[in-house]
């Protein structure tokens, strides 16, 4: 406090708020009083177009993060959750590997609402981005396209094709739109319809819509269109942003064979990115028709140079390459692959994205849980060599018997209930190849590389025999020891 009255300072205040406060006497007129007042604070008028507080909030009371009746987090029931995404069928199924999907996105002024952060639009292209990219991760030799719903019409965003980078260019260059007008979701469907329509007969035809406004202001008759759905075998799936609207629940189960799972409504942001990826497992192949085998000629090129460092425009872009891949019938150049050859419409693929697809066809199994008596035969992940919890001690009492035994049934009632599919000693095995695994390695195993890392080093370090069986001419096949 300084000596005069009409003064004060303080160390925790900045230089504006000196220059702001601003102290008077009583003497002083009205006129200085109504002056002070009327100018605002340089830190106000900074912050007046600022973000409010309820703007940017992430809604922490809706996280439902597990909680122990102390306050601590659950570990287990976070564990749970990751399994909870791993614990599907395995059971092997006929799919179609080759797929032709049309992603239809609701870009009317239901998408402007801001229930989901930051808005229904923003998070759908943001979400919409990620599927583009898984699936292409998952089905390397489908084909995508993207179409948009705003104004009571239909707008093509990108053709269907199988280069990934295209459609996240495109989606990108929406990000500058606004959504507004009515969705049409019958002139949706109908150039979904004409973008399917050269698919071949091989693959599947699918539409996937994300639907956000309860109306649609569509020009006909929408169950005529449903109708040349079924006659064309195209599948829609819709996830809806809104509440349960009947049309759509009619338009999945009917185009579907009856199957109502293929509409559902997004609860939050983590559920919307669950139901949007879910479409990226090929569907299951349900009608006799599709079940019947069939041929498919594609080539497998291998890269190439241009000769003498020249450059050569490629037939998919006509941009100038100084390195592609040559058609194995025609030879014509593309700079990229998997695509479809712009000459002779052969199918180029490598062989690694060919064997990427038969992990759904023939899926990982699932690992099950380690039980502390079973939990002495590893002390570390097999994969990542991370230690595992050592298993309590066994200590004998007076009678001979274990005391972890004896005390199991009265601690029973007394223990929290283990979460399904939540291993006490947090390993889980292959129940091929008997190794322990940590939950880390458990997600990454299944959803990444889906294959077992114990069951591969395992084939890799025992060669296969020779064989010795006799053939037609009286020979054997392995080496003979002569005498």
């Amino acid at each position: 406090m300084a000596d005069s009255d009409g003064e004060y300072h303080t160390d925790d205040m900045s230089d504006d708020d000196i220059r702001d406060h601003r102290v008077t006497d009583g003497t002083a007129n009205a006129d200085t009083k109504e002056a002070g007042k009327a100018k605002p604070s340089s830190r106000k008028n900074k912050d007046r177009n600022a973000a409010r507080s309820w703007e940017v909030s992430k809604r922490t009371w809706e996280t439902n993060l597990p909680e122990e009746e102390d306050g601590l987090l659950n570990l287990s029931s976070l564990e749970a959750e990751k399994r909870k995404r791993l614990l599907r069928d395995t059971t092997p199924l006929q799919r179609g590997i080759i797929r032709h999907m049309v992603l239809a996105l609701d870009m009317s002024f239901a998408m402007a609402e801001k229930d989901l952060l930051p808005t229904r639009y923003r998070l759908t292209l943001s979400y919409a981005a990620a599927f583009v990219r898984e699936f292409f991760e998952q089905n390397p030799i489908s084909q995508l396209g993207i179409i948009g719903m705003r104004d009571g019409v239909a707008v093509r965003i990108s053709d269907v094709g199988g280069n990934p980078s295209e459609h996240l260019e495109r989606l990108k260059g929406l990000e500058n739109q606004d959504p507004q007008g009515n969705p049409s979701l019958q002139n949706a469907l109908e150039m979904c319809r004409g973008a399917l329509f050269h698919a071949p007969s091989h693959g599947t035809r699918e539409v996937l819509i994300i639907y956000g406004a309860l109306l649609s202001s569509d020009p006909g008759d929408i169950h005529e269109t449903i109708g040349n759905l079924i006659t064309d075998r195209i599948r829609v799936s819709i996830v809806g942003l809104s509440a349960h609207l009947a049309i759509c629940a009619e338009l999945c189960s009917r185009t579907n064979a009856g199957d109502e799972s293929q509409y559902n409504i997004a609860m939050d942001e983590a559920h919307y990115r669950e139901l949007f990826l879910a479409a990226t497992t090929p569907p299951i192949t349900r009608t006799q028709e599709q079940s019947t085998a069939s041929l498919l000629m594609m080539g497998f090129p291998s890269r190439t140079l241009a000769p003498d460092g020249t450059t050569s425009l490629c037939a998919c872009h006509n941009k100038p390459c100084r390195e592609g891949y040559l058609c194995t019938r025609c030879g014509a150049r593309v700079c990229r692959l998997p695509a479809e050859c712009p000459a002779c419409s052969l199918t180029l693929i490598l062989s690694t994205h060919l064997a990427r697809s038969y992990h759904h066809l023939f899926p990982l199994r699932n690992w099950v849980e380690v039980p502390w008596a079973d939990a002495r035969k590893s002390v570390a992940c097999f994969s990542c060599l991370a230690p595992f919890p050592e298993p309590p001690a066994k200590s004998k009492s007076r009678d001979g018997h274990n005391k972890d035994d004896k005390e199991a049934g009265e601690d029973a009632s007394t223990r929290p209930a283990a979460a399904k599919g939540v291993s006490e000693s947090g390993r889980y095995a292959c129940e091929v190849c008997k190794q322990h695994f940590c939950i880390d390695c458990d997600v990454f195993a299944h959803e990444v590389i889906h294959n077992c890392p114990g069951c591969q080093s395992r084939a890799q370090a025992a060669p296969p025999p020779l064989p010795t069986e006799v053939n037609g001419h009286g020979q054997t096949n392995g080496d003979v020891e002569m005498s």
